[in-house]
């Protein structure tokens, strides 16, 4: 299948600095936003170390070389090489390692069960960076007076709740200044951190990676404490891979390279120089950088680039959402388009309003920055070792480098992240417990779907009918046709769908014109429209009509039929009439799958989105026809 989407990566030149900009705005608002609390998480946090000079030496070395070895290294140069068709992120990934483990059923499941692992943890993270980032930007008002401390939660909640309802509208107005804003932001960083370096120059000796191995081996216990907070510095690496997709691999690294990179490091420095000259600085170092005149302007400021960093996990749920249905992991959501120009740009009711509330119970239920680093950290590094273990296996297998090889460099990634996983397990009494359950409860939902699915199917599939013996049967005995055209939703494209032969028991009628469609899905990101659709025309001026879509496409039945036209398949829209069968679910014991998994998918399966909506069918052409199955 050949694949004509041209992806952000294939451009360079011009377009090049534009994209970067934009990549700004939109990949690395979380990682962008991460010295409003990493280092006071170190110092001040719920599991301080002490401000001694070898503490803060040894602290900053490892933050510097996290971001070197985690982000530059293993997602910048490595993983964004992972591609599929240019697309990124979690859910590409698995389809990626599924492609290359057909055949093997058992290889198969372990990377589903993986995969769904990660997006799991992706979204318990996704629940935790705006409550986080938001929180710690208006904590910024403590620092000028403590006047402001009853207001810091309840301004908190009405930036979350306005950022959550603007969703609706679409970002695209708002996404034109979101990289500006973030050129002021990281260009900020830089200059606070500079302006403290220059009276404490020695700080730089930090760059020097022996300050952090002395730190780990002088001080084990400490030390595992303090990777538990160095690991916020390099939450939002899995930004860069997901949404590699909108702007691609060039853009993102160059940003990265030649602005992000260095500025972040200067930050950070800078923070460590001043708790060297003022150790009281600790407890909010970020902000104590600034001069006494900046500081409110520089906490609106930071609280502007936490919503547009929450706006990118925000879009990246949806995202991956998306993706999930394509790939048969979650049920059917409304999806609403809030672009006429970008098809990336949707809107998920369902998903906003959850992490909505959500993120409302953690910032009410945390109260504080502190708190909520302990819930932070967990659900990042469980899914940087969840791409580090699907990467090893696509990097041996699709990149031909053998086991060997991958398995090598991936183990030097896993070493420190699993050091990383460590150090933040001891933070699940604190807080780390949340994402932990909700990555659980998802993955309980996800694996709930997919086997739910697959039992419905062979249960339909027991009740199969042969289509080429259906049409056999109507040569001799042909039922009354009447003028139209009718559509027939149906799975399996050499079967007899379900609502065919409920019409035509009810109804003892068949329309002149007769088409079957399925629908598949594959494991890329688009198929070109000259894939788009497969047909053949069969007896009795029956059609079969196979629609392809990959995993980010629009499903758009109507739209797909019209190419049917140069195959001689053309249709009226108000001549065509759709039929669709639904199933009613009844559970029972003793079946392939627990009773109470059972009672979970039949009431997802009752409360998922129409299919109608999904395909965009008119609704006023739909007939459905019910049946009940026993799972």
């Amino acid at each position: 299948m050949s694949n004509s989407h041209t992806t952000a990566g294939d451009i360079s030149g011009k377009r090049l600095a534009v994209l970067a900009l934009a990549a700004l705005g939109v990949v690395y608002g979380d990682i962008g936003t991460s010295p409003l609390y990493a280092v006071k998480e170190v110092f001040a946090g719920n599991h301080p170390i002490p401000v001694t000079e070898a503490n803060i030496f040894g602290s900053l070395s490892l933050f510097f070389w996290a971001l070197i070895i985690i982000v530059s290294i293993k997602y910048v140069i490595f993983i964004m090489r992972a591609d599929n068709r240019g697309e990124g992120g979690v859910m590409a990934m698995i389809a990626l390692a599924l492609h290359e483990a057909q055949g093997s059923p058992k290889q198969m499941k372990a990377i589903m069960i993986v995969g769904i692992l990660g997006a799991a943890m992706f979204y318990g993270d996704g629940m935790v960076t705006p409550a986080m980032s938001v929180l710690s930007a208006v904590e910024g008002l403590e620092v000028a007076t403590p006047a402001f401390k009853p207001f810091v939660i309840p301004i908190t909640m009405l930036v979350l709740f306005g950022l959550f309802f603007v969703q609706r509208s679409g970002t695209a107005v708002v996404g034109a200044f979101f990289g500006p804003v973030m050129v002021l932001w990281f260009s900020t960083l830089a200059l606070l951190g500079i302006a403290s370096i220059v009276d404490h120059p020695a700080i730089l000796s930090a760059l020097n990676p022996a300050y952090g191995l002395d730190f780990l081996l002088a001080n084990k216990a400490m030390a595992l404490v303090a990777m538990g907070n160095v690991v916020l510095a390099v939450t939002g690496a899995e930004a860069l891979y997901a949404d590699m997709g909108h702007f691609g691999r060039k853009p993102i690294q160059r940003a990265w390279f030649f602005f992000v990179l260095p500025a972040l490091v200067l930050n950070y420095f800078g923070q460590g120089a001043l708790i060297l000259a003022e150790p009281e600085a600790a407890a909010s170092p970020f902000f104590h950088l600034a001069p006494d005149w900046a500081l409110y302007p520089l906490v609106g400021l930071a609280t502007l680039s936490t919503v547009i960093a929450c706006q990118a996990v925000i879009s990246g749920a949806f995202s991956v959402t998306r993706q999930a249905m394509q790939l048969g992991f979650m049920p059917r959501m409304e999806v609403q388009h809030t672009s006429d120009k970008e098809a990336g740009q949707i809107y998920l009711p369902a998903v906003n309003w959850g992490l909505m509330l959500a993120v409302m119970i953690l910032v009410l239920g945390f109260k504080s920055s502190n708190n909520l680093a302990a819930a932070y950290g967990i659900a990042v590094t469980g899914d940087m070792v969840i791409t580090s273990l699907l990467a090893t296996f696509v990097v041996a297998r699709t990149w031909k480098w053998g086991w060997t090889r991958a398995v090598l460099l991936f183990s030097c990634f896993l070493a420190v992240e699993l050091v990383f996983l460590a150090a933040n397990i001891l933070k699940i009494p604190d807080g780390g417990w949340f994402p932990l359950i909700a990555g659980m409860v998802v993955f309980i939902l996800m694996t709930t779907w997919k086997r739910g699915r697959q039992l419905l199917s062979e249960r339909l599939q027991g009740e199969r009918l042969e289509l080429s013996l259906f049409l056999e049967s109507l040569a001799s005995s042909m039922p009354t046709r009447v003028s139209g055209t009718s559509v027939f939703l149906n799975a399996d494209p050499k079967g007899v769908p379900h609502a065919l032969l409920h019409n035509l028991m009810h109804n003892k009628v068949l329309h002149e014109r007769v088409v079957l469609v399925s629908v598949q899905f594959y494991d890329v990101p688009y198929v070109p429209d000259i894939d788009r659709v497969e047909v053949r025309q069969l007896k009795e001026n029956f059609w079969s009509v196979v629609i392809q879509y990959g995993f980010k496409d629009e499903p758009d039945i109507p739209a797909a039929l019209q190419l049917c036209a140069d195959s001689g398949l053309e249709f009226s829209s108000l001549e065509t009439s759709y039929f669709i069968g639904r199933e009613t679910l009844i559970p029972r014991l003793n079946s392939d799958m627990a009773f109470w998994r059972e009672k979970i998918f039949i009431a997802m399966f009752r409360n998922a989105g129409s299919a109608t909506a999904f395909f965009k069918i008119p609704s006023n052409r739909v007939v459905e026809l019910g049946t009940q199955v026993v799972l």
